[in-house]
C-alpha cells in the first residue's frame, strides 16, 4: 500500500517542477526550451527587403526570443545555440544585410565581433543579430546567472557546429563565406566550453560512463546523474549526424574527455542523446524507454504559430522525449496568435517524463 501511494504522489508531480524528487536520474524528466534561442529578430527595413525578395523563406524566419537570462528566469531547461569559427576575428563584424536596406538599427557598437573566437548567430549577412555575439560573452551570461541560481534545474543545450556553406548563384559570391571545423577547432570548442562555464558547472559524457566500459552502456544502464547531482549544471549535445560529428568522435571513443554529447546512433558506443526533429517519429518512445535522452519540435519555422497547431506540441510531450523545443514559450510578438507552449497550460516548463518517470 505505501509504494502504491508513493506512486500515486510521484504521478502527481508533471506539473509541479520544483517538486521533482533529488533522485530522480536527469532522463526521466520533460522540459520545454527555445529554438535558435539567441536570435533576435531581422531589422525592419532589412525584413522588408528580404520579404519582397523571397516571402516564403522571409516568413519562416520571422520569429524572435527574449535574452538568454530571461528564458531561463520563465524556467525553460532547453537552450539551442549556433556557433561559427572565427579563428581571427572580423569575419562576420560587417554583415552585408547592412548596407541592402538604410535605415537598420546600429550593430555591434562595442565591436566584439572584431575579436578572435566563436561567434553566435543564425545565418551570416541576414540573421544575424543576437543576444550573445559571441560564444565568450553567452558562456558569461550564463555561468553569472547559474551562479546566482546555483540550486537550478539542469540545462540542456543544443550546439550546431555551423560551416560548409557555400554559394553557387553569381550573384551570392560576395556573401559571407563561413569557416570550417577541423580537429583542432573542436578542440578549442571544448576548451572555451570548460573555461567558459567552469568544469564545476558541466555534465560532461565521462561522468555519466563512469565505471562502465562504454557511454552507452553506462546510459543503458540508468547511470544518467540524479537531479540532485545536476543542480547548477549544463548538458551539451552537438547537433550534427554527419562528417562534424564524426569528426568530434575521431580518437574520444566513448566520448573520452569530451565536453558534448553527440546525435550518436543507437548501438554505438557514444550514443547517449539524440536529435529526433519530428515529434511523431514512433522511434522517440522506443529509444526514450532504453534510457537515451532525446530532443525533439514543437513547432518549426513559425507554422504552428499561424495556424495555431498544436498538434505537433501534443506528439511531443507523448512521445516522452525529454527536450522539446520552440519558438513560442509565449505568444508571437511577430504577428497575431493565440499560439504558446506549456505544460497543461500552467506556465510550468519541467515535468516527470511521461513515458518513463514513474518506472
Amino acid at each position: 500500500m505505501k509504494t502504491l501511494l508513493s506512486t500515486a504522489l510521484i504521478l502527481l508531480l508533471p506539473a509541479i517542477g520544483k517538486d521533482l524528487p533529488d533522485d530522480l536520474p536527469i532522463n526521466k524528466i520533460q522540459v520545454i526550451g527555445s529554438h535558435n534561442s539567441y536570435k533576435k529578430a531581422i531589422d525592419p527595413a532589412l525584413f522588408k527587403m528580404f520579404r519582397q525578395r523571397d516571402s516564403a523563406d522571409a516568413i519562416s524566419l520571422d520569429y524572435e526570443h527574449i535574452p538568454l537570462t530571461e528564458q531561463l528566469d520563465m524556467g525553460l531547461l532547453n537552450l539551442e545555440l549556433d556557433c561559427y569559427v572565427d579563428e581571427k576575428g572580423g569575419r562576420y563584424a560587417h554583415p552585408k544585410g547592412l548596407e541592402w536596406a538604410k535605415g537598420q538599427a546600429p550593430y555591434d557598437p562595442e565591436g566584439v565581433m572584431n575579436q578572435p573566437g566563436f561567434k553566435i548567430l543564425h545565418i551570416p549577412d541576414l540573421d544575424f543579430r543576437s543576444d550573445a555575439l559571441t560564444l565568450k560573452q553567452c558562456l558569461r551570461n550564463l555561468r553569472v546567472w547559474s551562479e546566482r541560481h546555483p540550486d537550478h534545474y539542469p540545462v540542456f543545450i543544443t550546439l550546431e557546429p555551423k560551416d560548409g556553406i557555400t554559394h553557387d548563384n553569381e550573384k551570392e559570391k560576395d556573401l559571407t563565406e563561413s569557416e570550417p571545423y577541423t580537429p583542432a577547432v573542436f578542440d578549442e570548442l571544448d576548451k572555451a566550453l570548460e573555461d567558459g562555464l567552469g568544469k564545476e558547472h558541466l555534465i560532461t559524457p565521462d561522468m555519466v560512463r563512469g565505471r562502465y566500459a562504454t557511454l552507452e552502456e553506462a546510459v543503458l544502464s540508468d547511470n544518467w546523474p540524479r537531479l540532485k547531482a545536476a543542480k547548477g549544471k549544463f548538458l551539451f549535445i552537438l547537433d550534427d549526424h554527419d562528417r562534424k560529428r564524426d569528426m568530434y568522435m575521431a580518437e574520444h571513443p566513448s566520448l573520452k574527455g569530451r565536453v558534448l554529447f553527440v546525435n550518436a546512433d543507437a548501438g554505438t558506443p557514444e550514443a547517449a542523446a539524440m536529435i529526433l526533429n519530428n515529434p511523431n517519429n514512433p522511434e522517440i518512445k522506443r529509444l526514450v524507454g532504453k534510457g537515451y535522452i532525446i530532443r525533439t519540435r514543437a513547432d518549426a519555422d513559425t507554422r504552428e504559430a499561424r495556424t495555431n497547431d498544436r498538434s505537433e506540441f501534443m506528439a511531443a510531450c507523448s512521445s516522452g522525449a525529454q527536450i522539446i523545443t520552440t519558438d513560442y514559450y509565449r505568444k508571437s510578438t511577430r504577428f497575431k496568435s493565440d499560439y504558446v507552449v506549456s505544460f497543461d497550460g500552467t506556465n510550468k516548463y519541467m515535468r516527470l517524463n511521461p513515458v518513463v518517470g514513474g518506472r
